[in-house]
């Protein structure tokens, strides 16, 4: 009868061990999953903050193209049409060599699979939405433009700033404008970990130097 009730107190002693195991191999998953997804978001980041310093060394590199090709005498006409040309450099009058406005590094988008930065035209879409983003950011108070010749789009009603691809890898494939471009995005349309003047989708984010 002892023998019994010691096997039977025994096969619960191990019963309960079993269960104890389990719930600390579970708790374990748990803290590896949660750790896991902490290293996910703080890569994409770094990768963000990446994005954002190239982003406004383009924006920068569109100003001083923008300058050294007659500015507000030139007006739109005096943007850059491509990426190579901001990367080739800037000749200005008197020097034999031209000058370097942007680094080929930052002439490439970290966040999309391509690398390739979509330019944006003045008058796009994208571009008034993003205007929409900023006056709503700084309160219903439009940006003002600092580049002399370029007019700030007008924007006549608050759009839906929020992305509506931001399914994990989706990319934007769209052409870029094909003719003067007054900034760059990103082609990757994830959500964002960081937001920029509000803004949490990668896509929605535009470096221009029209509003520095």
């Amino acid at each position: 009868m002892h023998q019994f009730a010691y096997r039977r107190n025994r096969r619960g002693e191990q019963g309960y061990a079993l269960v104890s195991l389990l719930l600390v191999m579970s708790l374990l998953a748990l803290f590896a999953l949660g750790a896991a997804e902490n290293v996910r978001q703080q890569g994409q980041r770094e990768r963000e903050k990446e994005a954002v310093f190239r982003g406004e060394q383009v924006a920068d590199a569109i100003r001083w193209y923008y300058i050294g090709h007659g500015g507000g005498r030139g007006g739109v006409n005096a943007l850059p049409t491509s990426m190579d040309q901001l990367t080739e450099g800037l000749q200005l009058p008197g020097r034999t060599k031209k000058i370097q406005i942007l680094r080929q590094e930052a002439a490439h988008d970290p966040l999309s699979k391509s690398g390739e930065w979509k330019t944006i035209a003045v008058t796009s879409d994208q571009f008034i939405q993003f205007i929409t983003a900023l006056t709503t950011y700084a309160g219903g108070t439009p940006p003002q433009s600092r580049m002399g010749g370029i007019p700030v789009p007008q924007v006549t009603n608050i759009l839906d700033t929020n992305s509506t691809n931001t399914a994990p890898g989706t990319e934007d494939d769209s052409p870029s404008t094909d003719g003067p471009f007054i900034g760059v995005a990103s082609r990757s349309q994830r959500n964002s970990v960081m937001t920029y003047y509000g803004i949490d989708h990668h896509d929605g984010w535009i470096f221009t130097p029209l509003f520095r």
